[in-house]
């Protein structure tokens, strides 16, 4: 197994992981050790990508009701240039 030193840590920072551990019932090296399994395990997991971002915003709103369908219609394309 690995083993990590970690220099200059502050002092406050120190005493919240002691009491972090204490209230989780681990040693301090115990409960920083799930701290880091935790940050590396959600570094793995993707973030979520643009298209799926835009549709969760939208995704309680829409219309209420029936597009007819255009089947059948003839489309007419622009014309560019001369």
């Amino acid at each position: 197994m690995a083993q990590l030193v970690v220099r200059n840590l502050e002092d406050g920072v120190k005493t919240r992981l002691q009491r972090r551990a204490r209230r989780h019932g681990l040693s301090m090296e115990e409960e920083v050790r799930d701290i880091l399994r935790d940050a590396a395990r959600q570094e793995q997991t993707p973030p979520e990508g643009l298209g799926t971002s835009i549709s969760g915003l939208f995704a309680k709103t829409g219309i209420d009701f029936e597009i007819p369908e255009l089947r059948g219609h003839l489309l007419k394309l622009p014309r560019f240039g001369k």
